[in-house]
């Protein structure tokens, strides 16, 4: 016989586990931090284990505290999902959605599909930051997020996919190469203008060629124009300033209208991953999956595509 007890305490363990603090868990559900750790203890002591290691600072699962973790979180979606199922028919994709996107790429390639869905599901209320920086996701209160790299920067409890690669490519404006002529090797780079990313600090980021065997060698070039963004990168080169490096994403579209052309595109090497990550407890809702299948079928190249989570 199944005994409403066993609910108790669940949420209050599952926003800890989430948070890493009792402090954080205290904050986000409005609790007093000695209701928190209250709760905790009368569900350790009905369960006979601990569930989690204390330290000063932080807190973090025990091997029991992981296990029951993914089993209160199954159990949560489940609920939500039924919730969700209450106010409106089960097909439909409805509520808010927190979604996090690197700016350049998220602003090129991701937001147009965010759109695309937010017209297709008038019930779905999609929540569109952008950052470059490292994201909690729990911590955020951010179901999904995009991020060139950083796959090594998520806990368990995060779900996570490589979508694709980037490609990083030489390329200038064809009044410039009219003017200056096309280079056709990379020691000729020496003769013509070039345009690199700059940081606040002074330093300039190292251009990527791949060597004869296809290795990939980093060096730095002598830079007669430094730009610390890449869309304005973009617009120095359409310009006709010089010939930069940029990730083949960020240029597509002038590189298919002829705006712009890739120069010796047998130096072009292989760049960052490009990850999609989100919070596994909700990759069931409908209006998680949906943008997960929507992500993952319009980032990966045909070749490359799976089911997605």
């Amino acid at each position: 016989m199944f005994s409403s007890e066993r609910l108790k305490g669940i949420d209050v363990f599952v926003c800890v586990a989430e948070s890493g603090s009792f402090t954080a868990a205290a904050e986000k559900m409005h609790l007093t931090g000695s209701a928190i750790s209250k709760s905790i203890a009368r569900l350790e002591g009905r369960l006979g284990t601990r569930l989690l290691h204390r330290t000063t600072r932080r807190v973090a699962l025990t091997d029991a505290g992981m296990t029951f973790y993914r089993t209160c979180t199954g159990v949560l979606a489940d609920l939500e999902e039924a919730e969700l199922a209450l106010q409106a028919e089960a097909s439909e994709v409805r509520g808010s959605v927190r979604i996090d996107l690197p700016g350049a790429f998220g602003r090129a390639q991701v937001l147009p599909i965010l759109l695309h869905l937010a017209q297709d599901h008038p019930a779905l209320t999609p929540h569109i930051s952008f950052s470059d920086g490292f994201v909690d996701l729990f911590k955020e209160g951010v179901d999904i997020v995009v991020r060139i790299g950083g796959a090594d920067a998520w806990p368990d409890t995060v779900g996570q996919r490589c979508l694709a690669r980037e490609r990083h490519i030489l390329c200038a404006s064809p009044a410039y190469l009219a003017r200056q002529g096309m280079p056709l090797t990379d020691r000729e780079l020496q003769h013509h203008q070039c345009i690199a990313y700059g940081w606040v600090d002074g330093r300039i980021t190292p251009w990527n060629f791949a060597d004869d065997q296809g290795a990939t060698v980093r060096r730095q070039v002598a830079a007669q124009l430094v730009v610390g963004n890449g869309e304005g990168i973009v617009m120095a080169v359409m310009a006709g300033c010089g010939i930069a490096q940029l990730p083949s994403w960020l240029i597509q579209q002038q590189l298919d209208e002829g705006t712009l052309v890739e120069v010796l595109a047998h130096r072009a090497t292989e760049g960052m991953p490009i990850n999609l990550a989100w919070v596994k407890s909700r990759e069931t809702l409908p209006k998680v999956r949906v943008l997960l299948e929507a992500l993952v079928t319009s980032l990966t190249p045909t070749d490359e595509r799976s089911p997605p989570p």
